[in-house]
């Protein structure tokens, strides 16, 4: 090989290995699809179609959401831990499809922390319990005495076998010592829907997609899951406080993009996010919804969702809940 030759291999190699990087500070130069591993209407919906109008805004392209729903959020988050790494397919991830799922399920195609880039944490939000306005019980005390009273006979429903509202359940029932019977729905919508109607007692679900309801006096709040009460929502309170102390579960809504996603791409996306939640107008209409923003960098995601494997991995173990 001449010197000439291996002058021109080595130009073009600099230039190949300098095209990914040339794409990423590009980003983006196409669509993006958002896909959410949960049916239409419900809470991670809501917030992926937030999300995806502040990054069209902001990025000059189109977010587009897309509805892949099934097994507890793993058949979505499994076909964009299979995309191509190059952000232009993302997912909308929560507690359960990158923490619950990990303990929950056995045969999980994916790995939630090796087969992911986080991007980051859109919005935070409480589990809250509610109930059909029939229900004797005013308070979740009231609710927890009535289980003690006949166990098993009240029933109970959650946005998907194994989501994060149903394992708020399970670890009530764990801690308060009582006996209530799951079931389970899938999506936010059709749980809301028979709860309204009186098919069961009592719901489970992330407060966004509850809170309207509760507003206009369909459904009764007793409590919320997190350590103290909820910003916009003062009035219900927590599950610790109402003689459960220790009890704590509190969920996320955060972008994630297949690993090996060019940092730049996750710094860009991130950005974005952030610039869109510190608008007053956005940050109050995720509010409004019970959600507090957090567009946390893409590292620190990385840690929240190490420690919710590890969380619910213990939970289970201490529970023995397994899928229905």
């Amino acid at each position: 090989m001449t010197r000439r030759t291996t002058l021109r291999t080595l130009a073009a190699l600099a230039l190949a290995a300098c095209a990914p990087l040339a794409q990423a500070q590009n980003y983006p130069t196409k669509p993006v699809r958002i896909v959410v591993p949960y049916p239409a209407g419900g809470t991670t919906d809501i917030i992926a179609r937030i999300a995806a109008a502040q990054l069209a805004d902001r990025l000059k392209q189109p977010f587009v959401v897309e509805n892949r729903a099934g097994a507890s959020g793993a058949i979505g988050s499994v076909a964009v831990s299979q995309a191509a790494p190059d952000g232009y397919t993302l997912v909308m991830g929560t507690a359960s499809s990158h923490g619950i799922n990990s303990a929950l399920q056995k045969n999980l195609p994916y790995d939630a922390v090796k087969d992911f880039a986080p991007v980051t944490v859109v919005a935070s939000t409480p589990n809250i319990v509610v109930v059909h306005p029939s229900v004797p019980a005013k308070t979740l005390g009231e609710l927890l005495a009535l289980a003690k009273a006949k166990p098993g006979t009240i029933n109970f429903g959650s946005t998907s076998p194994g989501g994060s509202p149903h394992m708020s359940a399970e670890l009530l029932k764990m801690m308060a010592g009582v006996d209530m019977t799951h079931v389970p729905y899938k999506g936010a919508a059709p749980m809301l829907t028979d709860l309204i109607g009186g098919q069961i007692q009592v719901g489970f679900d992330n407060l966004p997609s509850t809170i309207g309801f509760v507003r206009s006096g369909k459904v009764r709040a007793l409590a919320v899951t997190t350590p103290q009460r909820w910003p916009g929502a003062s009035d219900i309170p927590t599950v610790a406080e109402s003689g459960v102390p220790g009890y704590e579960v509190s969920g996320w809504f955060g972008l994630l993009a297949p690993a090996g996603t060019p940092k730049a791409v996750l710094d860009t996306l991130q950005s974005a996010v952030a610039q869109a939640v510190q608008q007053p107008e956005v940050a109050k209409q995720l509010r409004d919804l019970g959600a507090e923003p957090v567009a946390n960098k893409p590292e620190a995601f990385a840690r929240d969702i190490a420690a919710d494997v590890d969380k619910w991995r213990k939970v289970v173990q201490a529970t023995g809940v397994k899928l229905e």
